[in-house]
């Protein structure tokens, strides 16, 4: 009788294990599977969430096919206490693994809503956007001048949400006084700025920045940029260039950054006033004429005028012999990389064909001509008031 009995619980006990085996079985595999949603969407982790409340909301997104399974994989994986608040993006078909990855990893937010401060050559604007889970793409909520006395309340909203992300924009060919005031006028950021970097050396690019980050730790980064920008730039510089020093390379650069557009003419227009510096002629560039006028503090806003073309300051080219001082506005690297391999060409004139982009020339008369045509473009245009 006691040999039956304990045959019988020996059998309980393997049927047990075996069952057992079997359910840590299907629950790795439910683990590790592809998961059950089939449109992507953006999870918000609040501040003081738990795994238990995370998981129940997964469920009932049809994000995971058990709440449970989800919640102990989190405990096992010793996930559970790494939660992040946040907003984040669960993709198509993404299992618990991933998903427990996603929001207990670095704590940055993958979706929801983002603060973008655009500083534009003329402008600073403001962009509110929403990720749309469904096309993975940014989409505008709202868009406005970062002057205007009264911002949309779709901005303040955002602005109260503790995930939204931020992110700062920086056009090529603005100069450093600009970046200094557009942020100072952006509430984000906090804290003071003692004095105006040097004129070039902010780099053109987009900045992931906090709510609340210091305005200069912000240039820090965007100096430490452009720093090691110039440096790979001069190091990769043709032979027999006429620039003594990356210093005056980043003058060139930004000099090539404010006279074009258009990125396929960069190399041509560096090649026009390396050519220029090489047979010793005056560089002779509207822009440096009116960074001797405004100090780079804002644009023009007119045309420049004989007597300022005529007028003696440090970054006139029409009336001194080489390059001026100091940049004239922060290149991107795009304008770094010609300064140090300009195209190989003979040009040494160019002049605005009506395109956006420049015609270019040998020699004086051929420039004349171009001037011509130029002439009578503006005419026209004139003429029909645009």
């Amino acid at each position: 009788m006691w040999r039956a009995l304990a045959s019988n619980m020996l059998t309980v006990l393997v049927v047990g294990l075996f069952l057992a085996g079997g359910l840590i079985l299907w629950g790795q595999t439910q683990y590790k599977e592809e998961g059950p949603l089939e449109t992507a969407i953006c999870l918000q982790v609040r501040s003081g969430s738990n795994m238990t409340n995370v998981s129940r909301e997964l469920e009932d997104q049809g994000a995971i096919s058990n709440a449970t399974i989800f919640r102990m994989a989190a405990d096992y994986a010793d996930r559970s206490q790494q939660l992040k608040a946040g907003s984040f993006l669960v993709r198509e078909g993404a299992s618990m693994q991933q998903i427990i990855a996603e929001i207990t990893s670095s704590g940055a937010s993958t979706c929801g809503s983002e603060i973008e401060y655009r500083i534009g050559v003329t402008r600073a604007q403001i962009r509110v956007r929403e990720l749309n889970p469904a096309t993975l793409d940014f989409e505008d909520v709202a868009s406005f001048d970062a002057s205007e006395e009264e911002f949309p309340a779709a901005y303040t909203e955002k602005r109260e949400e503790a995930d939204t992300r931020y992110r700062i924009s920086l056009a090529e060919g603005v100069t450093s006084w600009q970046v200094v005031e557009a942020l100072k006028s952006f509430d984000a950021l906090t804290g003071e700025i003692s004095e105006i970097p040097a004129e070039g050396m902010l780099a053109p690019d987009s900045y992931d920045v906090a709510s609340g980050q210091d305005r200069a730790e912000v240039l820090q980064a965007m100096q430490g940029k452009q720093q090691r920008r110039i440096n790979a730039a001069w190091e990769s510089r043709q032979d027999g260039l006429p620039l003594e020093s990356p210093e005056e390379m980043l003058i060139l650069a930004s000099i090539i950054e404010k006279e074009t557009g258009v990125p396929d003419e960069r190399g041509q227009v560096a090649s026009v006033f390396v050519n220029r510096l090489n047979q010793g002629m005056k560089l002779q560039t509207d822009p440096t004429v009116i960074y001797g006028v405004t100090k780079g503090q804002g644009s023009l806003g007119r045309g420049l005028r004989r007597s300022e073309l005529r007028r003696a300051t440090p970054w006139n080219t029409y009336v001194i012999d080489g390059l001026p001082p100091t940049p004239i506005a922060n290149p991107g690297q795009a304008s770094l990389e010609a300064a140090v391999a300009p195209e190989q060409t003979n040009f040494v004139f160019f002049v605005a064909d009506g395109t956006g982009g420049h015609a270019f020339a040998e020699t004086l008369q051929e420039h004349n001509l171009n001037v011509a045509k130029w002439r009578e473009i503006e005419a026209e245009q004139q003429s029909s008031g645009n």
